[in-house]
């Protein structure tokens, strides 16, 4: 069976992402203050922190996106949507599985122009943006028009705007439909956390010791 992962295209972009966004971490990027009158980035509108994070990796890790991958292969859902592309990292694995698949769509948002310029670059180069339709703008407003079956979603943009995107998505989730969400030791994902572990929400939901941690849940309905 084919896996795009190990192609040299994939292989390079992702060795190439994966290495940059160590640098930066290491390098400690400084971050401009957050706007007057703010105590911090999570206080200001997403558009601000969009442009102020513009040039800021915040990837998963490899082991992660192996985790995406092989869950996109084990399911083999019609529909996979990402909130948050950044660069395109998390969105090549996401690809990767569906095209490897044979059949399905990813559909991802990103609020940066610039990210969401520089992801379908990496995805192209990486010889897997076939099946992935790169949306810009405010998620709350361009995941609005999507259809179901969904079958899996990622959530990683803004910890505070997580809860809100899986809410708009419930209606499309296919039954069984998994979600998945980064960086759950993130104090800004509490509500989240609150709200998928609660049965009567209709999940079932576990947490996988990948790096700040993954929670994946199952839509088992109410």
């Amino acid at each position: 069976m084919p896996n795009s992962l190990t192609a040299p295209a994939a292989q390079t972009v992702l060795s190439r992402l994966f290495a940059a966004a160590e640098a930066q971490e290491s390098g400690d990027l400084p971050l401009p203050p957050p706007p007057a009158g703010m105590r911090s980035w999570h206080d200001a509108p997403a558009a601000d922190r969009a442009e102020a994070f513009q040039e800021i990796y915040i990837p998963i890790s490899a082991d992660a996106g192996k985790l995406l991958y092989a869950l996109v292969r084990a399911i083999r859902p019609q529909t996979v949507v990402e909130f948050g592309t950044s660069f395109g990292i998390s969105t090549i694995f996401l690809a990767a599985a569906v095209a490897d698949n044979g059949t399905g769509r990813v559909i991802t948002t990103e609020l940066s122009s610039k990210k969401a310029a520089a992801a379908r670059a990496n995805l192209d180069q990486a010889g897997v943006a076939g099946p992935v339709a790169v949306y810009e703008g405010d998620a709350l407003q361009t995941l609005a028009s999507v259809t179901g079956p969904v079958g899996l979603v990622l959530l990683d943009g803004w910890k505070d705007l997580c809860l809100p995107v899986l809410r708009l998505l419930e209606p499309a989730l296919a039954p069984g439909a998994l979600v998945a969400a980064d960086d759950i030791t993130h104090p800004g994902m509490a509500g989240y956390l609150e709200f998928i572990r609660d049965p009567a929400n209709g999940y079932v939901s576990v947490a996988f010791p990948v790096e700040d941690g993954m929670e994946i849940s199952s839509r088992t309905g109410r």
